[in-house]
């Protein structure tokens, strides 16, 4: 594949210099035109939409381009795993004392008695 683009991927798509929407890259197909691509992903909307655009490898790999006038880019967003900045804490195998801890009693006081009389 001549893009950093692949299927399986999820991308941010900008409208307008605006984040606009996600979606997940399903195929990424030769065109008829040489050198271009049709990429086809589904939108991450509810409900599910499908697209194909037709776009030159260095559009799909995040060069600004326009469609109608309206600017769009898009940008392949990192695997999750990129997003943590440290490992995940090992799990402890201990578990915790099953043997609560002596409870403390509390005395309320009872109903007062009307005086005598």
């Amino acid at each position: 594949m001549d893009t950093r683009v692949q299927p399986g991927d999820v991308i941010l798509v900008h409208v307008e210099d605006k984040p606009a929407f996600f979606g997940r890259v399903e195929e990424i197909l030769p065109d008829v035109k040489v050198g271009w691509r049709r990429i086809r992903f589904t939108v991450l909307t509810v409900p599910l939409q499908e697209m194909t655009w037709i776009l030159e490898p260095s559009q799909i790999d995040g060069e600004p381009f326009t469609m109608g006038g309206t600017p769009i880019r898009i940008e392949r967003l990192p695997e999750p795993a990129a997003f943590r900045e440290e490992p995940p804490e090992p799990v402890s195998e201990e578990r915790p004392d099953p043997t609560p801890a002596k409870p403390k009693v509390i005395a309320f006081p009872g109903p007062k008695k009307p005086p005598a009389g």
